[in-house]
């Protein structure tokens, strides 16, 4: 698609104007001040749980255990009711998977996608950040997937985030691997659960036609099945309508190939429109029904304020799923 540059704000400059430390700098003062200070607790976390590695069986009690929690066949072989016990989670292994295909080379306000997907892992990297921790990554571009082991410290993150900073933008008309083959790479090399991060526009892979699913959905709920995962959809606002502009040459970074399109046809606009909601709305059943939670970052608005806005919901959510069920005359309430 015609890539249109925004003029520089000289009061704000966007990360696309500043050397690379400057930028990791930036990166790291906007997650550990800005979303430090909006996000109030004692645990900063993107996908709050109760645990994953399972220790063993203990007996039911009754009032204190979730039924959720029953381990159904220690149960069976005891006759007494049991609840698995669960390690807390406080050594957590973040994998991230960064789409870094040509169709990511493209910002029509204050960030290109590539470089707001750079703000998520960011945002990823020091939400997690602490005693224990680790963070590694898969890299996906035109040359196919590179990966960055798990480490712990800041170090290691800045190095991750210079590297994703750095990295060199596709050829046009490249084939890099499709996104499914990511997520099923980074499956098979991470059996052990824990936190398991997409960052991608997820536009490779869907269906030409009304109908059908996603290359990708099968991969990813593969995926949702041992980790939690975390789904980041990097937009851009000209990826959802187009402006006014007279005749423009749209491209498919992807293939290369070009078009020359009036955008002051209204009809066409409106079609346009129409078109790219239900793409997005199908990538959003999608991952819902893969069991992944979404966050949508869009590159014309505040991503901290969504990324707070996530952190929230995540939590009554979980807040919710904990609270205990009122018993009443017949059931449960």
């Amino acid at each position: 698609m015609t890539r249109v540059d925004p003029q520089p704000n000289r009061s704000d400059p966007t990360l696309r104007q500043l050397a690379p430390e400057h930028r990791l700098r930036r990166l790291e003062l906007l997650v550990t001040r800005r979303l430090d200070g909006m996000l109030h607790g004692q645990h900063l976390g993107l996908l709050p749980g109760p645990g994953s590695e399972y220790t063993g069986a203990r007996e039911y009690r009754a009032g204190d255990d979730e039924v959720r929690r029953m381990d159904w066949a220690v149960t069976a072989r005891t006759t007494l009711p049991h609840v698995r016990e669960v390690d807390a989670d406080r050594e957590l292994c973040t994998w991230l998977l960064v789409d870094s295909t040509p169709s990511m080379d493209f910002g029509t306000a204050e960030l290109e996608k590539r470089e707001l997907a750079v703000a998520a892992v960011a945002a990823v990297g020091f939400l997690t950040a602490g005693a224990g921790n680790r963070l590694g990554a898969h890299l996906l571009d035109a040359s196919g997937v590179r990966r960055y082991p798990a480490r712990s410290g800041r170090a290691h993150l800045l190095g991750l985030l210079g590297a994703l900073l750095a990295a060199p933008r596709g050829d046009v008309g490249g084939t890099p691997p499709s996104l499914a083959e990511a997520v099923t790479a980074l499956h098979r090399a991470n059996p052990k659960r824990g936190l398991a991060v997409i960052v991608s526009d997820f536009l490779d892979g869907l269906p030409d036609g009304e109908g059908g699913t996603p290359d990708w959905e099968r991969a990813v709920h593969r995926l949702a099945v041992r980790h939690q995962v975390l789904a980041v959809e990097v937009v851009d606002p000209r990826e959802l309508e187009l402006p006014d502009i007279g005749l423009v040459t749209l491209m498919d970074p992807e293939t290369g190939r070009r078009r020359e399109v009036s955008t002051g046809d209204r009809r066409l606009r409106e079609r346009y429109a129409v078109a790219a909601a239900e793409q997005r709305e199908l990538v959003r059943q999608a991952l819902r029904r893969t069991g992944a939670a979404h966050l949508s970052l869009r590159t014309d608005r505040d991503w901290t304020a969504d990324v707070v806005r996530h952190v929230h919901t995540q939590r009554r959510l979980a807040g919710a799923t904990r609270a205990p069920r009122t018993a009443v005359r017949g059931g449960t309430a």
